[in-house]
């Protein structure tokens, strides 16, 4: 995957589609503490009314319109030799 392919800049492109007519602004984003997951929300105004979405930086350092899975505890089981 090349990494142009989930930047914010280009996902912004492709859901919102902005011109000089109808631009984009951030409306809303989290900070850089090691514990958050970071978002921003990115709205642009429409004739049929405001348009916004919610962009997730995954791990991988990858822009998605859907938050990263959460890390869960997990169980497995081993068998052991008698």
């Amino acid at each position: 995957m090349n990494g142009n392919e989930k930047s914010l800049r280009r996902l912004i492109d492709k859901w919102l589609a902005p011109t000089p007519a109808i631009p984009v602004r951030v409306t809303r984003f989290t900070g850089m503490r090691s514990n958050q997951r970071r978002y921003v929300c990115v709205q642009a105004a429409r004739p049929a009314g405001s348009l916004a979405i919610f962009f997730f930086r995954h791990d991988d350092g990858s822009w998605c319109v859907f938050p990263p899975a959460i890390e869960r505890p997990a169980m497995r089981a081993e068998r052991h030799a008698a």
